[in-house]
């Protein structure tokens, strides 16, 4: 499943367009009706309320009727609808969720809209990569969300760091000098493996990996040792309990308290770091994970949205048109100005110029990536081997031996035993 990034970023949709599930249908009496599923909370209501006028008026004799669905429980919901004869038109579905509605080969191929209509080459990574599966383009991406480094002004001030570090040797200097004086210089928790998963792209590696239509972990190979090497130097230049993720305690809570440098997280967690501790306001800063070099800035974990159209939904010729629509640059615009989201496309970056954290998020989203796309991969996130694996490396172990027991697992889970 995919991670939910985007937690406290959103405007939440107003109580009259949501009742439930909620229902927001359009004003036309058109004969066709197109039925959407979006998730709660993904879009304002004025966002929506613009988006069904608009559409309606310029595409007569259809209707949009848009019904909110939560996270929790989606998968089982949107695999019924699947084999349903009743299914909805076009589905928003995390990213990472797209192999798994695949498998089941109930997905519209979108494969030439990709091509012919969509300008599918500028793409962002973490979004088409899991939307593609065998080749076929079944999810076509709506937007993005990814991990930052939020840093306190004042503190890098007072250390003498005039600009943020470009690299991951400036930042680990950075840090030091950072983590002194009873303050810290990053808190990072031992259990933050989106972020490990990062540092072990950058390194050329990954979680796992398909070899010959087997899926195998390989957290024990040497570009994923050196990840977590890199993560281990990290985390110790703070007081981050090594066997807890980034909610135990919640990262913001602990940085709103002032003398934390650092954390890792997306753009919405300054809006809570400040709820907790209005001194801050104005004082919080945001630069992309650093990379390697200095010109390109590290890899991430890119959470977000594909939307899908079922291959059994009714008015399939006007779903297209309403995916190509929300996709395309006009919406896409919109959508990233009133949502503070990355667009789906590399060029469409400047469109959030002036907005800094949603801007760093862009330039990281470049070199987004998506977590391991096997349709099995939610198996290996419930009964997560990966965490354990950082805990006992921060606490001594072996990374390559600690790596092979935690690959030994992902592989299990990732062959559906």
């Amino acid at each position: 499943m995919m991670n939910r990034l985007l937690a406290g970023a959103i405007a939440v949709v107003s109580a009259t367009a949501l009742t439930g599930c909620g229902l927001l249908p359009g004003g036309g009496s058109g004969d066709r009706t197109v039925t959407v599923w979006l998730m709660k909370e993904s879009v304002s209501d004025d966002f929506l309320e613009r988006f069904v006028a608009e559409f309606e008026q310029t595409h007569p004799g259809v209707r949009l009727d848009v019904t909110f669905h939560e996270w929790t429980g989606i998968g089982k919901k949107v695999l019924a609808a699947l084999e349903s004869d009743d299914a909805p038109d076009v589905i928003e579905v995390g990213n990472t969720q797209v192999a798994q509605y695949a498998e089941s080969e109930g997905l519209l191929d979108l494969t030439l809209e990709s091509v012919r209509d969509l300008g599918g080459e500028d793409w962002l990574p973490g979004l088409a990569e899991p939307g593609r599966v065998h080749g076929t383009q079944y999810g076509i991406p709506w937007y993005a969300a990814n991990r930052v480094v939020v840093y306190n002004k004042d503190l890098f001030e007072e250390a003498g760091i005039s600009r943020p570090p470009k690299t991951r040797a400036e930042w680990l200097e950075d840090t030091e000098r950072l983590n002194t004086g009873g303050r810290q210089g990053i808190y990072l928790s031992g259990q933050d493996w989106y972020t490990l998963a990062g540092f072990v792209w950058d390194e050329g590696g990954d979680l796992a990996v398909d070899r010959g239509g087997v899926w195998q972990g390989t957290l024990h190979e040497p570009a994923a040792v050196r990840g977590m090497t890199f993560y281990k130097k990290l985390q110790a230049l703070g007081d981050g309990p090594e066997n807890a993720d980034e909610m135990t305690p919640p990262q913001t809570g602990v940085f709103a308290e002032g003398d934390v440098a650092q954390i890792i997280a997306t753009p919405s967690a300054a809006t809570l770091v400040v709820k907790e501790n209005p001194a801050l306001e104005g004082r919080l800063g945001f630069f992309p994970v650093p990379g390697k070099s200095a010109g390109k800035p590290g890899a991430v974990f890119t959470g977000g949205s594909d939307l899908i159209i079922p291959e059994k939904a009714g008015e399939r010729a006007a779903a297209i048109e309403v995916v190509k629509a929300l996709a395309g640059e006009r919406w896409q615009t919109d959508l990233a100005r009133t949502m503070s989201y990355v667009p789906n496309k590399t060029g469409l970056a400047s469109v959030i110029e002036g907005q800094e954290g949603t801007a760093a998020m862009a330039a990281g989203a470049a070199q987004g990536r998506a977590t391991p796309n096997s349709p099995h991969w939610a198996e290996v996130e419930e009964d997560n081997p990966i965490k354990p694996y950082m805990t006992a490396v921060l606490g001594g172990a072996d990374p390559a031996t600690a790596g092979r027991a935690a690959s030994e697992r992902i592989t299990t889970a990732l062959a559906g035993s």
